[in-house]
């Protein structure tokens, strides 16, 4: 072991593209690792790219794992499989009448993911394929109406058919959702047992799961409900598969931590939590997650987070240092149940397919991408379309021998005649021409969906500070901010790998949700204060119960827990909800939720528009339990009183006014705190590539994050 560091906490994010690999030693310092993505097989590319982390310290992962106690891992795989449709083969049972659900959907997730060319004309519509075909859905009549209460007993006969009928068919799970079920689940457990005694009489005890919506996602709305239930029997069992080789890769070189996985609430679980499906988006997840840590350290409460990768442009916002929950995200063309931060994102990253369209004699970027490939530039990826890295490769603003630290060799001269042949020639435009044409319409794509992300939301730029990282933010982060009044633009040098940084950055924490409908007048009275107090407080002890569940899988007792109550509410006749934190009890619980609520609301909407004459719908009741983990210290290193020195100079074009120029060339780990780097200047690290256009310039503080001027 390394007398100067020994690992702590290790925190892994695999991309669609890149494999980072974060680890934090004892004292808080840190060190990123990078290596190609290996979707097949995510352990390889894991190991891969904690390997070359661990190369800084001069350590080998049979030398440091035993030592690290938290490993958290995040992953695209899940993701992958479910846009792929190459999940397990399942049947799903729906109340009677409610066979189509998957033909049919339910009205805006017809349209997700759909340009406005595309939603304007009908023609180019198309549904999703469905993840279970009528030939497993079945259907079983019985009802439990919106109170909760049986108003049609369930016919056990149809529950018993359908059940055998799937399991005719070699399903290899059986999800159940019906109407209603988060009021009253008595319905989907009696299938449930149903299909367990059929199990039984086919001697299939062990196999074949079964699962509840109203045990797994027990909130309002039935479609979100149900794809967010097939979702986990779809795609999330699978992955368990994949985190186990993980973390048996980890116990192979020692480890003896258990691996946790990044949460859609912002939190990290256990592989073996029940609710999986929650880590289906975790990567981004930690960026933000990250992006808030960085906000409390650095006391700079609201930031826009930009994230670049080989595939998507992710955005989100921390406001007042925290972040937004949505209740019913859109993933992969899905409405889900399940809480996530709010993240926006767009199919446009450093290897999106640049066209021309034969049509209109326009380019086009994305939405595809050559993720891990790279672009026609690395020959072996077997990409034979331009991409952005490719157009920024015959611009001289990457190294072709420097490309992940040099481990990968890209070839200028393959890529510049394949952006002539494909983009300039068509264009009747030169190759820099059409290349600098092609970047600044891709960073101008940035730039508005980064704006509007902030005004969307009613805020101002200037009240934000813009953090770019991933592994293609600093390349072009000059150029989605320009011209654009941030209060700042940070990006820390350990950009490449802050996602995993991010997830190195949560605690071991548990979230549920339960639907309530607790009413609450503008006026309420002592008794009916007490009463919705009492309703708030038997949903939670419900939800409490759960959660200590999930941690006594780890080993953990109820009593390290820290919980948080918290509530959804709403005016009465209002559509949108907004999550409150809760506390005090009867009365004073009742009261610090509705001022709590009126606040909130006030901030996301306008002071002016709160009507508390309607009265309050507290929709549902949330518990969060976590336990806090070792997280990583900010760098802070003591300011340089020498000025940096270049380590070559290179060809580099900025812009069609400045066109090529000689351009100094830094390495970034021979910069220090103090330093201010004048545009034009490029920064090298083996895992990205920070450029700063004329007129420009970059200043490293204490904590190693620059500072980018305004443009």
């Amino acid at each position: 072991m390394s007398a100067r560091h020994e690992p702590r906490v290790l925190a892994i994010d695999a991309g669609g593209t890149m494999t980072d690999t974060f680890i934090v030693d004892r004292r808080g310092d840190f060190v990123v690792g990078k290596a190609q993505t290996t979707p097949s097989e995510e352990a390889v590319g894991f190991m891969s790219s904690a390997c070359d982390a661990l190369a800084y310290w001069d350590l080998t992962p049979e030398q440091a794992f035993p030592g690290i106690v938290a490993g958290v891992f995040s992953g695209t795989a899940m993701l992958n499989r479910l846009l792929e449709r190459k999940g397990r083969r399942v049947g799903c049972i729906v109340s009677g009448g409610l066979e189509d659900y998957f033909r049919f959907e339910r009205g805006v997730q017809t349209w997700l993911g759909m340009s406005y060319a595309d939603r304007l004309h009908v023609i180019t519509h198309h549904h999703n394929e469905p993840l279970v075909p009528m030939s497993r859905m079945r259907s079983v009549r019985g009802r439990i109406d919106v109170f909760g209460d049986e108003a049609i007993p369930l016919y056990d006969d149809e529950a018993r058919v359908a059940v055998g009928e799937l399991l005719d068919q070699d399903v290899e799970g059986i999800v159940v959702c019906l109407l209603h079920s988060y009021r009253n689940p008595a319905h989907e457990e009696r299938v449930r047992d149903i299909a367990l005694e059929v199990k039984t009489e086919r001697g299939l005890n062990g196999e074949v799961p079964i699962f509840l919506s109203s045990e797994l996602y027990p909130m309002r709305r039935d479609f979100p409900r149900l794809n967010s239930t097939l979702i986990e029997a779809y795609a999330a069992e699978p992955s368990r598969g994949q985190l186990a080789k993980v973390a048996g890769r980890c116990a192979d070189a020692g480890a003896g931590f258990e691996l946790r996985v990044m949460a859609s609430h912002g939190g990290t679980i256990s592989i073996d939590a029940k609710e999986l499906a929650r880590t289906l988006v975790s990567g981004p997840i930690g960026g933000v997650v990250g992006a808030r840590h960085l906000a409390r350290e650095r006391g700079t409460p609201n930031l826009v987070c930009s994230d670049i990768g080989g595939t998507s442009f992710d955005l989100a916002l921390v406001t007042d240092g925290e972040v937004t929950i949505n209740q019913t995200p859109e993933i992969g063309r899905f409405l889900l149940n399940l809480p996530m931060v709010d993240i926006e994102s767009i199919g446009a990253g450093t290897g999106s397919l640049v066209r021309i369209d034969p049509n209109s004699n326009r380019p086009e970027i994305g939405p595809e991408s050559a993720g891990s490939r790279i672009g026609v530039s690395w020959p072996e990826g077997g990409v034979d379309t331009v991409t952005v890295t490719d157009v920024n490769l015959v611009l001289g603003r990457l190294n072709p021998s420097y490309f992940l630290g040099g481990q990968v060799e890209l070839d200028v001269e393959r890529a510049r005649h394949e952006v002539e042949r494909q983009i300039a020639r068509p264009l009747g435009l030169s190759v820099e021409d059409a290349a600098g044409g092609i970047l600044e319409l891709f960073e101008e794509q940035l730039r508005l969906a980064a704006l509007a992300k902030v005004l969307g939301r009613g805020y101002a730029p200037v009240d934000y500070a813009l953090l770019c990282y991933g592994g293609g933010g600093p390349l072009h982060v000059a150029g989605y901010t320009e011209g654009i009044p941030y209060s700042d633009v940070l990006v820390p040098t350990w950009a490449a790998g802050f996602s995993a940084y991010g997830c190195a950055c949560a605690d071991h924490e548990y979230r549920y949700d339960l639907t309530t409908d607790i009413a609450i007048a503008s006026d309420v009275a002592p008794d009916d204060a007490e009463r919705a107090a009492r309703e708030l407080e038997t949903a939670w002890a419900t939800l409490r119960e759960r959660v200590a569940a999930e941690f006594a899988k780890s080993g953990i007792a109820p009593g390290l827990v820290d919980y948080r109550h918290l509530v959804r509410m709403q005016y009465a006749g209002q559509l949108n909800d907004i999550e409150v934190v809760a506390s005090g009890s009867g009365a004073k619980l009742v009261a610090s939720v509705v001022s709590g609520f009126e606040e909130a609301y006030g901030k996301v909407y306008a002071r002016s528009a709160r009507s508390p004459e309607l009265g309050y719908v507290v929709t549902s009741a949330i518990v969060t339990g976590s336990v806090p983990v070792e997280k990583p210290a900010l760098p802070f290193e003591d300011e340089a009183t020498c000025a940096p020195e270049p380590k070559e100079h290179r060809s580099a074009w900025w812009s069609a006014r400045h066109g090529f120029v000689t351009t100094p060339v830094f390495e970034q780990d021979d910069l220090r705190a103090g330093h201010r780097i004048e545009g034009p200047a490029v920064v090298e690290a083996p895992s990205t590539t920070f450029v700063v256009p004329p007129g420009r310039t970059a200043y490293l503080d204490r904590n190693r994050i620059f500072h980018l001027s305004a443009g």
